[in-house]
């Protein structure tokens, strides 16, 4: 295991304390702790900060908080400023409505490697079982567990993840809310698209412009495991435009974007 890699477990969220608190118990309960953890608010309200500052007084690493003003779905933005913002030479991430596994983070620090990232597998929380969720304020879930689908994602069994080889090719079944990379690798293609603005691509065409570069992925495939917790589907309404920035990506075999990580890195820490 890379147990001496510096890293940075970087949340994602926006609006939802009561699932991202959930996450942040089940990162206490993680068998290996990330190095800090950084909560990339994409402008939530005062809940989350409160939340945020409670978990704070006891949390097992440093818990930061990168907060902007709401000004829509700026996903990409959010993420490019923790990232520049995070003392990890690797970068996990996941998002505010996903609980992880007790061995995510062992498993994404196993795995690691240079010119690589990784992605794991997303276990969904179905909707009629989110009362119980939140009364049981539960944080552990196996193969067998109530209120789950696509069940065999939830199977756990590292030694089997060793037969996915690694990859030149992007793969549908990457997920951003449950990826990592070294943060070496984010800069040398500038990080996430900040063209993209409202739901949809930011992620796949990130890990395209990974591909492009000569960076190879490999799937945490029985391990690295995450369960998102239901929610009404965000709007699409610039989805076709975000599919256009895509498709140039592919076309171009692009490795870098023009609005990107770069302009906060020069900014005080």
């Amino acid at each position: 295991m890379n147990q001496n890699i510096n890293s940075t477990l970087i949340i994602s969220t926006y609006n939802w304390s009561e699932a991202l608190e959930l996450v942040l118990m089940s990162v206490k309960n993680q068998k290996v702790f990330p190095t800090e953890v950084i909560i990339a608010d994409d402008g939530s309200k005062k809940e989350t900060k409160l939340l945020i500052e409670f978990f704070q007084k006891d949390f097992p690493v440093p818990l930061k908080h990168i907060w902007h003003e709401d000004i829509g779905f700026n996903k990409s933005m959010i993420l490019n400023k923790a990232v520049s913002k995070s003392i990890g030479d690797y970068i996990i991430q996941t998002d505010g409505d996903c609980i992880l596994h007790n061995s995510f983070i062992k498993n994404h620090l196993k795995f690691a490697k240079i010119n690589h990232y990784l992605f794991g597998s997303r276990v969904n929380i179905q909707a009629f079982y989110l009362k119980d969720l939140f009364l049981k304020k539960q944080t552990s879930f196996h193969v067998f567990s109530k209120g789950i689908k696509k069940r065999t994602r939830a199977i756990y069994a590292p030694f089997l993840t060793i037969l996915y080889k690694t990859k030149n090719v992007f793969s549908k079944k990457f997920r951003g809310c449950n990826t990592s990379y070294f943060k070496s690798d984010f800069l040398a293609v500038n990080g996430y698209n900040e063209d993209f603005k409202g739901w949809g691509r930011e992620d796949s065409e990130l890990a395209l412009r990974f591909h492009n570069r000569g960076i190879r992925g490999k799937r945490l495939r029985y391990c690295g495991i995450v369960y998102h917790i239901f929610h009404q589907e965000k709007s699409k309404d610039r989805l076709e435009i975000n599919n256009n920035i895509e498709e140039s990506t592919i076309a171009n075999k692009s490795v870098w974007c023009e609005k990107g990580v770069d302009k906060y890195l020069s900014e005080k820490q």
